[in-house]
């Protein structure tokens, strides 16, 4: 069958309904009865590789050349110039916002003469959560993930790119790209399991003792001060409330990390399109919303995204975006949540260790070779470490 590959330089050009064809096919729910019952969903819908999300950060312009995110979306179309098959993709002239890191690599073949920018990154800006990122519509023409592949290539080559980057996608997409001869990369994340708790009280069960005192403590410390927690999904949350939640993310961001990479803009249009699949957590101290944290949810999975305050508290942060977020996840029968990058301090928190996976071409063969070294050399130790974390688990042994 005969495959056309285009290049999409804002998601206005791609109608909605065909990109998340490719990206998303949400199934209907279903009973789960090793689960008490609660219902259950096909892991199917991802919110960040929704055209809802990604053209939310575009026309907000989080995401544009200006910022060093040029949108460059590699589109295949049959030959009835259906859209078969998508990567959302951008043409970087930096390493930020990425959370894969590769400042190393950039640093090094530059000294060695080299130009390490522009690169292709095949990711969701900002946003360090696995998901698909090679999006073929149910019953694509055979080859059109192939085709998707040639194309970021033929991009590459065209923009003299030095590389393609594709970051947090499924461990079966990564290997299938090991065999296009893409480095395989290991990262590391704690995500929570949902073992078919009934309440936050089943999951407490099943820790050791100490582990399930001190989180009982944190929680109680958290809202020692006549702080109150709420949810917010759907209608109920209004603009006011994203005024709230934007200054405490950008007072915490420009705290961390100098300069927050999400506008006010781009909240309230993501809070237009996905308003359902959104929740705010907020706390009120003293008559007045002093903290918050944004999730969004998937059909089998919670993702923590941002969070902010603007008044501290103790252990505020982790019940906010941690014992809240399993709270939720288990009264909704979600089967996981994913808290972000890093953080060994989840671990405590009943988050196990996991491996993310990422596959990167470069055109560059000395430094693929350098850097295939170090990659391999980074996957065993991640490997190692992984091992050692989940023997620290705070779970009950036996």
């Amino acid at each position: 069958m005969s495959l056309k590959v285009k290049i999409a330089t804002s998601l206005k050009a791609v109608p909605a309904e065909a990109w998340d064809a490719c990206a998303n096919q949400p199934a209907p729910s279903r009973v789960n009865g090793s689960n008490g019952g609660q219902l259950k969903h096909a892991d199917s819908f991802n919110p960040f590789v929704s055209h809802a999300f990604l053209s939310a950060l575009e026309e907000a312009g989080c995401v544009s050349g200006r910022t060093g995110w040029g949108p460059a979306h590699v589109l295949v179309e049959d030959a009835s110039e259906r859209l078969v098959a998508a990567a959302p993709s951008y043409l970087k002239t930096h390493s930020q916002g990425e959370y894969v890191f590769d400042h190393g690599w950039a640093d090094a073949f530059e000294r060695a003469g080299g130009r390490y920018y522009p690169k292709l990154q095949v990711s969701v800006p900002f946003t360090p959560v696995t998901g698909p990122r090679l999006l073929a519509l149910p019953g694509a023409p055979a080859g059109a993930k192939t085709a998707l592949v040639a194309g970021l290539r033929a991009l590459r080559a065209q923009t003299k790119a030095s590389s393609i980057h594709l970051t947090f996608l499924p461990e079966e997409d990564c290997s299938e790209l090991a065999g296009e001869s893409f480095l395989a990369r290991s990262g590391q994340q704690f995500h929570w399991f949902n073992d078919g708790y009934g309440s936050f009280d089943d999951f407490l069960a099943a820790l050791a003792s100490r582990k399930r005192k001190a989180i009982k403590r944190e929680r109680r410390d958290a809202l020692a001060n006549g702080i109150t927690v709420e949810w917010l999904t759907g209608q109920d949350i209004t603009e006011a409330h994203w005024d709230d939640f934007f200054a405490f993310y950008m007072d915490t961001g420009s705290r961390k990390w100098g300069r927050p990479y999400l506008n006010r803009a781009f909240f309230s249009l993501v809070g237009e399109r996905m308003a359902d699949r959104i929740l705010l957590v907020l706390a009120k101290h003293a008559g007045r919303h002093i903290a918050g944290a944004i999730n969004f949810i998937g059909d089998d999975a919670l993702y923590g995204r941002n969070w902010g305050c603007i008044e501290d508290h103790p252990f505020l942060h982790f019940e906010l975006c941690y014992y809240q977020a399993i709270d939720f996840a288990i009264q909704r029968g979600l089967s996981r949540v994913e808290a972000g990058a890093q953080g060994e301090h989840k671990l405590a928190r009943g988050y196990r260790p996991v491996t993310t996976w990422s596959a990167h071409d470069l055109a560059d063969s000395a430094l693929k070779r350098a850097v295939a070294d170090y990659v391999e050399r980074e996957r065993h130790y991640i490997a190692e470490t992984n091992e050692e974390l989940e023997s620290a688990t705070p779970f009950r042994r036996g």
